[in-house]
């Protein structure tokens, strides 16, 4: 086990111990009742205070991926094997899956704070901080989805600095964040002048919205309207008793 405690060097060191030791709970390498490493053992294997590897877990006790037990030690949470399970797909998976070349392309990234029509669907009573961004994913080169997006950097601080001129929001949620919770709205609208410009459309014409919004226990993660040109996309669903599994074309 300790050879997987490896940090990636961004952001502050209490976050990169908690990511290295997030993400083989997130893809089901350590599977629950795991025992991890002991926070003697831990300052050793990172070279941090033992104060920063107690703030690492305890961080991800909050998120439900770890249970401390005083005297015994910190397992991998029962619960935590869900995050594993439930998955919220890959827009580049999505687009090359359907045959096409992926494209990315960021277009605006700001600070903000979150408006009130996003708090509403983050369940948030008052403002904090966020990263807002545009971007539009690409099939063959060609406009395939308009991407607006909030982050809160209350619940993700690393989106502050992470790089998504190089990785698309999504894909770097996917790596770094696990969730428990997940809102999935479909609709349609037609496309106004700025976003049929966007999407190489006519004005009027009929778009799919995807909105879906993520919470990590009772924290939001990110909100995210997804905009694709109706007449290039569908959605299909396929349903079992007791369960479905759903997914887009």
């Amino acid at each position: 086990m300790s050879e997987a405690v490896k940090l990636d060097g961004r952001g502050p060191l209490y976050e990169q111990i908690r990511r290295a030791l997030a993400k083989p709970i997130i893809d089901g390498r350590w599977a629950p009742g795991v025992k991890l490493p002991s926070e003697h053992e831990l300052t050793g294997l990172t070279g941090a205070s033992r104060m920063t590897v107690n703030k690492a877990l305890h961080r991800m006790a909050d998120d439900g991926l770890i249970v401390r037990r005083r005297k015994a030690g910190t397992f991998v949470a029962v619960q935590a094997n869900e995050h594993a399970v439930m998955k919220i797909g890959d827009l580049a998976e999505e687009i090359r899956a359907a045959g096409h070349g992926y494209g990315y392309r960021l277009m605006s990234r700001r600070l903000a704070k979150l408006p009130a029509d996003i708090l509403a669907a983050l369940e948030l009573r008052r403002a904090e901080p966020a990263v807002a961004l545009t971007a539009l994913h690409l099939a063959d080169d060609r406009p395939a989805i308009h991407e607006a997006r909030w982050i809160s950097l209350v619940t993700v601080p690393a989106a502050r600095e992470a790089d998504f001129a190089s990785l698309s929001p999504g894909r770097f949620l996917l790596a770094h964040v696990a969730w428990t919770r997940a809102r999935h709205t479909i609709s349609a609208v037609t496309a106004d002048v700025a976003l049929a410009h966007t999407l190489g459309i006519e004005p009027g014409a009929a778009c799919l919205v995807v909105e879906r919004t993520t919470w990590r226990e009772r924290r939001p993660v990110t909100f995210v309207r997804l905009t694709y040109p109706g007449d290039r996309h569908r959605f299909v669903g396929w349903f079992r008793p007791g369960g479905s599994v759903t997914g887009g074309g």
